[in-house]
C-alpha cells in the first residue's frame, strides 16, 4: 500500500537558542508541563529502547513516573526482557513524541536500578489491583492463555486478602541518567528545529543540529 501522500506541514511553533533554558532538565520540565496542560493523553508515555547481547534493538512504551536533576524513573518487572537487556548493556534511549505540539524529545543515557526503598515508596501509591498484578505477571514470558493469567490474579488476590501487599523482590524502578537530550520542534518544509544538550566537563552545552 502506497501511503506516501500522508503528509502535513508543521506550523505550530518554532524553537530558537534564546528560547532554551540552560539546564536541559528544566527545559524538559517546561515542555512536559506544556504537554500536560494541553491535555495530551498520557504525556508521560515514552519509548524505551534497549539492545540485547547480539546488538539487536527492541522498543516498548513505558510510563515516566517521576524525574529530577538525576534523571528519569520508570518501573518494571526486573526479570523482564527490558530488564535483562539493561543488565547486559545499561545504555538506553528514551523518546517522547507529542504530535499535538509537533514536538519530540530524545534522551540517551545509562539506566540504573534504584533502591528497594525508593521502589517501595512508589509501589504503595499504586492502586491495590495494580500491586497484585505486579506479583502475578511473569513479564515477557510465554503463557498458555489469558484465562490462566486471570486465575493467577484471582488466586493472588485471595492470598493477600485485605492485608498490605509487599513489594515483590523482582519488581522495581530504573533511573535513566542522561548523557544527552535532544529537543525537536517541527517546522514547515521539513526544516525542523533541533537542539542537542551534551555534558561538557560536568556542564551542559547545547548546539543546533541540521534537520
Amino acid at each position: 500500500m502506497d501511503i506516501s501522500h500522508f503528509r502535513r506541514e508543521y506550523l505550530k511553533s518554532g524553537l530558537e537558542r534564546r528560547d532554551l533554558l540552560q539546564d536541559p532538565m528544566a527545559q524538559f520540565s517546561h515542555w512536559f508541563n506544556q504537554a500536560k496542560d494541553t491535555g495530551i493523553p498520557d504525556p508521560n508515555a515514552m519509548i524505551l529502547a534497549t539492545v540485547d547481547a547480539d546488538g539487536r534493538p527492541s522498543q516498548r512504551t513505558v510510563l515516566l513516573k517521576y524525574y529530577d536533576e538525576n534523571g528519569f524513573v520508570f518501573f518494571t518487572n526486573q526479570k523482564s526482557r527490558k530488564a535483562m537487556e539493561i543488565a547486559g548493556n545499561p545504555n538506553v534511549n528514551l523518546h517522547f513524541v507529542w504530535l499535538e505540539l509537533e514536538r519530540q524529545i530524545s534522551i540517551n543515557g545509562r539506566a540504573r536500578a534504584i533502591t528497594a526503598a525508593e521502589s517501595a515508596r512508589y509501589f504503595i501509591t499504586r492502586p491495590r489491583d495494580s500491586q497484585i498484578a505486579a506479583w502475578v505477571s511473569t513479564q515477557s514470558k510465554k503463557i498458555s492463555s489469558r484465562q490462566l493469567l486471570l486465575q493467577s490474579f484471582a488466586d493472588m488476590k485471595a492470598k493477600f486478602g485485605k492485608g498490605d501487599i509487599p513489594l515483590p523482590s523482582f519488581w522495581g524502578g530504573y533511573r535513566v541518567e542522561p548523557a544527552s537530550i535532544e529537543f525537536w520542534q517541527g517546522r514547515e518544509n521539513r526544516l525542523h528545529d533541533r537542539f542537542l544538550y551534551q555534558r561538557e566537563n560536568g556542564d551542559w552545552g547545547v548546539e543546533r543540529l541540521a534537520p
